[in-house]
């Protein structure tokens, strides 16, 4: 798996994958940022009338229901259904499908009509997509929810349900956390990189998601939600936030750009479960 995820990372950086990012507003520099960090090229089109043809151009396409409007909905179904047909790998960001009826339309509407081969979200959206009773805060995982490395009952028996709702859904379900939990629907895998102050940076599940989509363009969903997780988590760690959460945010993606394979698999704290 190591070595899948260097070569997905080589790539990305040899080819320059243009991403399609119909994100929010709150995150949408962050994600360009980091999507260029990494050695990719994002564009952060949403216009109803021309996302189509967007689309059709990239590699990759990474939605997120955050702050939704009635225009960046009808483009995230335009888009949607584009990459379906093209084949051209997506994944969706289900921001606040726990604690919205509209956004759990929305998200429940474009897994079932789009067909997105990733499904990220925090622990309790994922236990909400699935009908399972969840602690969700806003958009924020719920305490109950939440699970640590130190917990291995808990930690195994949420691995089984989110592998439960992969399977169901037919894509790759990632549900990130201190721990991030992630499964095809067959294997479950636990990255147990990151830090606390990765929840103190607006934006950065927003973050996670293209950084998903960009690793998407050039390799399997599996190795790419690993690879995504694991990146994140790591650069979270390196990162020095001695002087401040403002000096931390750019420090991120500092770190972003000059993660080297050394570091990665120096840091890189990922556990199959399944």
């Amino acid at each position: 798996m190591l070595e899948k995820m260097k070569k997905a990372k080589e790539a990305v950086i040899s080819q320059a994958p243009l991403i399609h990012c119909i994100t929010n507003p709150i995150s949408i520099n962050d994600c360009a940022n980091v999507v260029l960090a990494l050695g990719a090229k994002p564009i952060m089109a949403e216009h109803p009338k021309e996302v189509h043809e967007i689309t059709a151009l990239a590699k990759a396409l990474a939605v997120n229901l955050g702050n939704i409007t009635d225009a960046r909905a009808e483009s995230i179904f335009i888009s949607g259904g584009v990459a379906k047909n093209a084949q051209i790998p997506c994944v969706i960001d289900v921001v606040g499908a726990a604690c919205s009826a509209l956004r759990m339309e929305l998200a429940q509407r474009f897994i079932r009509e789009c067909a997105p081969c990733v499904i990220k979200g925090n622990l309790s959206e994922i236990k909400a997509l699935a009908g399972v009773d969840n602690a969700a805060q806003g958009i924020d995982v719920g305490q109950k929810d939440s699970v640590n490395g130190k917990d291995t009952q808990k930690l195994q028996k949420t691995g089984q349900l989110v592998c439960s709702y992969a399977k169901k859904a037919h894509a790759v379900a990632m549900a990130s956390g201190a721990v991030d939990i992630i499964s095809d629907g067959s294997q479950v895998w636990f990255v147990k990189n990151g830090v606390a102050e990765l929840s103190k940076v607006t934006g950065t599940g927003c973050m996670l998601n293209v950084i998903t989509a960009t690793y998407l363009s050039v390799t399997d969903p599996l190795t790419a939600c690993l690879l995504s997780a694991g990146t994140l988590g790591i650069c979270g760690e390196l990162a020095d936030k001695s002087r401040g959460m403002g000096t931390y945010h750019i420090e991120l993606i500092n770190q972003l750009s000059t993660l080297s394979d050394a570091q990665l698999e120096q840091y890189l704290q990922i556990q199959r479960a399944l």
